[in-house]
């Protein structure tokens, strides 16, 4: 059986992304009512164990998984790679045979895109990317079904990214050659996507030169922190950036039912205002509390229940 491994949104296609959608929406219905840590009804995971590599800081992404996991009635095994042997030189592929024979899956947050490839390549189990430099697929099919749950339908939608042509957006542009919806995103030059992350977006995906630009009858406003991990403060950045800062003004361009999306951490009063962030077109809480319900989905996608 061909292990299913979950590297990018490509890695699952357009009609199994909306599998695990509608799969995401059915198990959160399902569960209302119940404890965060009682497992579903069908627990269609038990017994299974995922390894959690992190090699980046994680808040939503260790404290989703593990939930995930933990709902669908298997376990987890967190690790930080300063405290495994990689962080002492073992190369990721020994660590992904080794780990095979120990867990049914991985998942790894870390900054290499290649170190995941090289991982998929040598695990015999499934392999989750929780970020990479590169993309953050699942924090997108947790965006999509934000959207999909807030009443909007992904075909046609025009959503606008303002700010960094970071790994959010990649994944963004992704979704939407894969869901039929068209990216918009505002850059300054010097931090707008490479054309092989437009590219994904199979025609649908654009980048332009100014915020209102994009903003201009959007569905959707999407933005990002300034200065990711592992990025140094930098002054000319943040001065190049300002010009795309969410604020009201920005918003009010967009269609009157346009919601706000930010993948989190925010640093308010640089990408984005607080009257936005916190007002009554945001959508981050539902957004942040949908790692959890998409991640479930894509775990029982990996091990081939869905699709």
């Amino acid at each position: 059986m061909t292990i299913r491994h979950f590297l990018d949104l490509s890695d699952a296609g357009g009609d199994a992304i909306a599998a695990m959608l509608a799969d995401a929406i059915d198990r959160k219905a399902a569960r209302t009512g119940f404890p965060k840590g009682k497992a579903d009804g069908d627990a269609p995971l038990a017994g299974r164990t995922l390894a959690m590599i992190f090699e980046k800081n994680s808040t939503r992404t260790r404290v989703s998984f593990d939930m995930a996991i933990r709902q669908l009635g298997g376990t987890s095994i967190v690790m930080d790679a300063g405290s495994m042997q990689i962080g002492r030189g073992e190369s990721i592929a020994d660590t992904a045979r080794v780990l095979s024979g120990y867990v049914d899956a991985i998942m790894i947050r870390t900054d290499d895109h290649q170190k995941l490839v090289d991982m998929a390549e040598h695990a015999t189990v499934p392999v989750i990317n929780g970020l990479t430099d590169a993309s953050h697929p699942c924090q997108i099919v947790a965006d999509l079904l934000t959207l999909v749950e807030s009443g909007k339908a992904l075909p046609g939608l025009k959503v606008a990214w303002l700010g960094d042509g970071n790994n959010v957006l990649a994944s963004i542009m992704e979704a939407g050659g894969l869901m039929g919806f068209d990216v918009v995103a505002a850059c300054p030059q010097g931090f707008q996507p490479s054309e092989a992350d437009v590219a994904r977006g199979q025609g649908r995906a654009r980048v332009v030169g100014s915020a209102g630009e994009a903003a201009d009858g959007a569905d959707v406003i999407v933005t990002d922190t300034w200065i990711s991990m592992g990025q140094a403060e930098a002054d000319s950045k943040l001065k190049a950036m300002a010009p795309f800062q969410v604020d009201v003004g920005l918003m009010a361009r967009a269609k009157a039912d346009a919601v706000f999306l930010h993948c989190l951490p925010a640093h308010r009063g640089e990408e984005v205002v607080e009257a936005v962030i916190d007002g009554p077109q945001s959508l981050i809480w539902a957004e942040a509390e949908n790692r959890l319900h998409a991640q479930k989905s894509v775990l029982r996608w990996c091990f081939g229940q869905i699709g």
